[in-house]
């Protein structure tokens, strides 16, 4: 991390200072794109698939983490950023449900559980689409979706960023 050294790469950009840039022509402090490369990589970590790990220990490990990372860049005025990051996270929290459920039947039952009519969730089970592209689904967003995810303990670095910019 290279802190106040010029970024001779572009003209558009003046400074960075510890991983946040400071635009020339129009004076916003914004997150690096190495630091929100650095930022997926780690939720990546934190939430592989690889791993069977309890989701309510994963939710606690990643909260910890995004409570973190945003008390580092709460200065940023990039709230659309935040908002792609949460949407992004909940996605890979959608992939790591779905390969729970493996089996076709599991699925059906969740699906419908979770307010997906019958049709849809048996077709929506029996698929061969791969983790994440079902995770992107709209059968799947609808099931798991915000409020799920909050229900389950999930912050929300937008809702977050919001109270820490206005108090």
């Amino acid at each position: 991390m290279a802190l106040n050294r010029r970024y001779n790469k572009t003209e558009n950009y003046d400074i960075i200072f510890a991983t946040l840039v400071i635009q020339k022509e129009t004076p916003k402090i914004r997150v690096s794109k190495e630091s929100v490369k650095r930022f997926k990589q780690r939720v990546r970590e934190l939430t592989s698939r690889r791993k069977s790990v309890a989701m309510d220990r994963r939710m606690e490990k990643l909260n910890r983490f995004l409570i973190g990372w945003l008390g580092y860049y709460q200065l940023a005025e990039t709230p659309s950023l935040f908002k792609k990051l949460d949407a992004w996270i909940r996605r890979r929290l959608r992939m790591i449900r779905w390969k729970e459920w493996k089996k076709v039947q599991t699925r059906y039952h969740n699906l419908i559980r979770y307010g997906i009519k019958k049709g849809k969730a048996w077709e929506w089970a029996n698929t061969r689409k791969g983790y994440w592209r079902i995770a992107k689904s709209p059968i799947l967003h609808k099931a798991l979706d915000d409020q799920y995810w909050s229900g389950q303990g999930l912050k929300s670095l937008f809702s977050r960023y919001q109270t820490l910019r206005w108090t």
